[in-house]
């Protein structure tokens, strides 16, 4: 029979391999959203389209252009009026997954600036609740109510939507279906929830960034904003172009119920 100290190390190896494992797929999840999902490439959705388009498409066509969507979540905040500044003045054009409560309903007048900009309003729901975890009906009310008010202060009702954590399953997907939704993921991510090194956030940026990618930020931190100036420059110089998520994946458009991701 195994001594007691075999087993207690042999118990610990278990636990450390498990947490370990937990860990990895945790940061997997935190790259590129939620694992386990049968996602459209913004490659795919342009070739999908690309029999019946046009030889060009608007002002950028990203089958030929080195494009990139530059997104950002849980806003608006006390911060944003600064980003709309910023990306006024660098014409760069953004996405918006917004949250409402506390958020929409606090500063409806940015909202409806975003979109007077020519950016890409979507939701993130009505208060951030894991979708995976919530039944159906508690689904759809978080995800109509933000599309409402959306339509009320722009004139011009959500098409995409981004699942707090990028959690999304089959259920997640049928209402969202029903309400007309996309569901966007991303490639890149900063965490800037994590830190308030604005130089730090620029590199994780920059390390992470590549041809079709879709930016993840969150104009509600403080080190955000800061580091979006450094982003834009340096990716300008890159040979990127920013484009908002509908025209990275143009001539494709989202299909409603299906989930986006580079």
């Amino acid at each position: 029979m195994p001594s007691s100290n075999k087993k207690t190390e042999r118990t610990s190896g278990g636990l450390r391999a498990a947490a370990l494992f937990a860990a990895a797929t945790a940061l997997a999840l935190s790259l590129t959203g939620c694992a386990n999902v049968d996602a459209v490439a913004p490659s795919a959705a342009r070739t999908q389209a690309a029999g019946g388009a046009p030889a060009r498409f608007g002002s950028v066509d990203c089958r030929e252009a080195k494009c990139i969507a530059l997104t950002f979540d849980a806003g608006p905040s006390e911060n944003t009026a600064r980003l709309l500044d910023i990306l006024k003045a660098k014409r760069v054009p953004a996405t918006f997954f917004l949250l409402g409560k506390r958020h929409i309903d606090t500063y409806p007048d940015l909202v409806r600036r975003m979109a007077a900009e020519g950016h890409e309003v979507a939701s993130h729901t009505w208060d951030h609740k894991i979708l995976t975890r919530i039944a159906p009906d508690a689904i759809r009310a978080e995800l109509e109510r933000p599309n409402r008010e959306i339509q009320r202060l722009t004139g011009r009702r959500p098409t995409l939507m981004r699942p707090p954590q990028g959690r999304t399953d089959d259920t997640v997907h049928k209402i969202c279906r029903e309400l007309g939704l996309s569901e966007v993921l991303w490639s890149v991510t900063a965490k800037d929830y994590t830190t308030t090194d604005s130089d730090l956030i620029t590199r994780r940026v920059l390390a992470q960034s590549s041809r079709d990618g879709i930016i993840l930020l969150h104009d509600i931190y403080q080190g955000t904003v800061p580091a979006v100036p450094g982003i834009i420059d340096a990716l300008k110089e890159r040979g990127y172009v920013f484009v908002t998520v509908p025209q990275l994946l143009a001539p494709g458009t989202a299909e409603p119920g299906k989930v986006y991701r580079p």
